[in-house]
């Protein structure tokens, strides 16, 4: 185990009625606030009319803007940011999933900058003030409410890409489980898929002596499986809803980073899938990571064969660890196809000619290397992405 400092400062409040709580935490959002919204969802669930009516029992002035999507574009953060700066907005409200929150992030950063947001997004610079952000959850997914990451993505160029701080938490969540039982299948699956992949990203480490996160992040895997089967079956199952929907925020919430350093290799590729072809992020993290398991089997097959073992409750075969592991990564496909997820490319309509292009784009033509659990070059991404093809 490694040396760390935990702190994560975001308020949860989780409940059936939790939309009763955020008048008491708007004061950390100061008098005018920019209401951040996605498309109809909020209006359709009567929670835009909730937020609306608060608002103004509160006395918060507030100014709106919606239209964030799926994979949030950075057009629409540079809109944000001119409609804070015009407005005097003191902090941004988000209600939505991922994405708006995401993309309230970029905004908030953006607004007490000098420069371009996207410097935060494509250099070393990270942001040092921001607005402050509350959020209402209302797709569990990307566990964005509690974490330091914002992720955007760049019309010219068709780039994806990332930046995080701790400045970036959000003060407050609010997450009610009732808000996500009129979601599509589809998202709920891809959500689950996010919170999934969050946790193999931690989970697939070289740091040695990391037993209680190890065991950690395995219970939390075993219950996300167990409670996506059981939402399929009955998509009103509200049990199970929160279930997920905490899970979603615990996985990435930083406490089963601690001690360990994790890989995100899999996350800078399906950067690359999502920001060309637009898929959902779930969608493309369960076509990549069966993929980079695969390529991994040679160098690290213990991991994958523990990972196997503990959440797939596959037989361990000490005398063919191998074995194990691939056992493994035919359970995850499995999974993921229970999901109604492609795990191929040619399942997302995909097909293989710009692979060296976004194997290029990944690493910046060579300049970096992704992952930590193995570096990989180009080169292995091309193969990881020829995996995922077949």
């Amino acid at each position: 185990m490694i040396d760390f400092y935990f702190w994560n400062y975001t308020r949860v409040v989780f409940g059936l009625e939790a939309e009763k709580e955020l008048e008491s935490h708007l004061e950390l959002l100061g008098d005018k606030v920019l209401l951040h919204y996605g498309g109809g969802s909020i209006k359709q669930i009567g929670l835009y009319d909730t937020v609306i009516k608060t608002l103004k029992k509160a006395g918060v002035s507030f100014v709106e803007l919606g239209g964030v999507k799926p994979n949030p574009r950075l057009s629409l953060v540079y809109e944000g940011i001119e409609l804070c700066r015009k407005e005097g907005v003191t902090g941004i409200l988000a209600v939505g999933g991922g994405s708006v929150i995401d993309s309230a992030k970029a905004i908030a950063a953006g607004v007490p900058y000098d420069g371009d947001v996207w410097d935060f997004y494509t250099t070393d610079k990270n942001p040092d003030k921001a607005l402050p952000i509350g959020v209402m959850l209302t797709l569990p997914a990307a566990g964005s409410e509690t974490s330091t990451g914002s992720v955007i993505t760049k019309e010219e160029g068709e780039l994806k890409r990332d930046t995080g701080s701790p400045i970036l938490r959000p003060q407050f969540a609010i997450l009610n489980p009732k808000w996500t039982l009129s979601l599509p299948w589809y998202q709920t699956a891809c959500g689950i898929s996010d919170m999934f992949a969050h946790i193999m990203e931690r989970y697939f480490t070289t740091v040695e002596h990391v037993e209680l996160t190890d065991r950690m992040a395995e219970g939390a895997m075993k219950t996300i499986i167990h409670q996506a089967y059981r939402l399929k079956e009955n998509p009103d199952n509200l049990d199970a809803r929160s279930e997920i929907m905490w899970a979603g925020t615990v996985a990435h919430n930083d406490i089963l980073h601690t001690g360990r350093i994790g890989d995100w290799a899999t996350h800078m590729i399906e950067h690359e899938l999502s920001g060309i072809y637009d898929i959902a992020h779930g969608a493309g993290l369960s076509i990549v990571f069966p993929a980079w398991q695969k390529y991994m089997l040679d160098k690290h097959p213990q991991k994958i064969a523990q990972f196997a073992h503990r959440v797939f409750d596959i037989d361990y075969y000490q005398d063919d660890i191998k074995e194990t592991a691939r056992m493994g990564i035919k359970r995850l496909e499995e999974f993921y196809r229970d999901m109604e997820l492609p795990v191929r490319l040619k399942d997302a309509g995909i097909g293989t000619d710009r692979i060296r292009e976004m194997a290029k784009k990944a690493t910046r033509d060579d300049k970096i290397k992704l992952g930590n659990f193995h570096k990989l070059d180009s080169k292995a991404i091309e193969e990881i992405l020829h995996l995922a093809a077949e």
